[in-house]
């Protein structure tokens, strides 16, 4: 498996990279901590992991693409604006 995303996380990955500098969203594992950090990013590191998926792209480290391999990505925007990413594993047929 892989990781996958929900329409609502696609459609705000894309508003995202839409951005000049963009191509992508990359979750990568944040130093020090069992945290993933998430950053736009032009292009994809020699070892990560590509998802695309409508046209929607994101870039997963090593330990990102382990930890996130059986995961769905959500994401919301709140009240005040703020972007919110929330995971939920994905369940087999």
């Amino acid at each position: 498996m892989t990781l996958t995303l929900t329409d609502n996380a696609t459609t705000i990955v894309k508003s995202i990279t839409a951005q000049p500098g963009a191509e992508a969203l990359r979750i990568s594992t944040a130093e020090g901590t069992d945290g993933l950090a998430v950053a736009t990013a032009t292009a994809p590191q020699t070892a990560d992991q590509v998802v695309e998926q409508d046209g929607a792209k994101v870039f997963l480290d090593a330990g990102a693409a382990e930890q996130l391999d059986d995961k769905i990505l959500d994401a919301a925007v709140d009240d005040a604006g703020n972007l919110q990413f929330s995971l939920d594993v994905q369940h087999q047929a």
